[in-house]
């Protein structure tokens, strides 16, 4: 059974930083792409951010580009999300989600496997 499951979210101050975790099991890590989403009140789901299999490339969101990176370690087949310089409108659930590694995708439709979420609430 595939799980994942992200930690690390809460509240944080306009500016401030945090750092997220996407632990995975059930799955080969390397055979899969992974991605991290958000959604916040109201709105749609929208990527943030997708990492290759192997680490080799990243795709950003216009909106976080340059404040947030992408990072994983096969090893602990966990893949993580720095946020840096945190806005108020960064608030939102994040996801972790999984996608075969032949997919270079942004769109959450194409990812075959979720986590549940973690909040993050950035304060003004």
């Amino acid at each position: 059974q595939v799980r994942l499951v992200e930690s690390g979210g809460g509240l944080v101050q306009a500016g401030g930083s945090l750092r997220l975790s996407c632990a995975a099991s059930g799955l080969t890590f390397s055979t899969f792409n992974m991605g991290w989403f958000r959604q916040a009140p109201g709105k749609e789901r929208e990527f943030v951010a997708t990492i290759r299999w192997n680490g080799g490339s990243t795709s950003y969101a216009d909106s976080v580009k340059g404040r947030v990176t992408i990072s994983s370690d096969n090893a602990k087949n966990t893949v993580y999300l720095q946020m840096n310089s945190l806005k108020s409108e960064d608030t939102a659930v994040y996801y972790c989600a999984a996608v075969a590694r032949h997919l270079i995708t942004t769109i959450a439709a194409d990812y075959a496997y979720w986590g549940q979420g973690t909040h993050v609430t950035v304060s003004s």
